[in-house]
């Protein structure tokens, strides 16, 4: 039984493996130091134990400037794009990057950079 469990659980890592993938951000400038963020993001959600639960901008020194908590899983709704208005973004800023996190995994290895000129 130990045996076949084990087995099971080797099976069954790499699909918890799988990180959040952002497929596209827009990012819009709506006053002189504040943007809006529109972040699409795929992620084989299975359910409340595993769903990409948010994500956040972050500087290129990796200090984060804003985030979005993702309440529920998107199981059904592949990619999936959710919004976050509010961004303070310093002056002279050119770049950020966003991150994306997941149940239970955590944030993603890799972050999308934009460039906002």
């Amino acid at each position: 039984m130990k045996r076949l469990l084990s087995t099971l659980l080797v099976v069954a890592a790499p699909a918890l493996a799988e990180e959040p993938v952002i497929e596209n951000v827009t990012a819009t400038r709506t006053a002189p130091e504040t943007y809006r963020f529109d972040v699409t993001i795929r992620h084989p959600d299975t359910g409340w134990d595993h769903y990409a639960d948010g994500w956040r901008v972050l500087d290129m020194n990796g200090n984060e400037l804003g985030m979005r908590v993702l309440f529920h899983p998107h199981v059904n709704e592949q990619p999936f794009t959710r919004s976050l208005d509010g961004v303070k973004i310093p002056s002279g800023t050119t770049q950020v990057q966003v991150q994306a996190r997941d149940l239970p995994a955590g944030w993603s290895a890799d972050a999308t950079v934009i460039d906002l000129r």
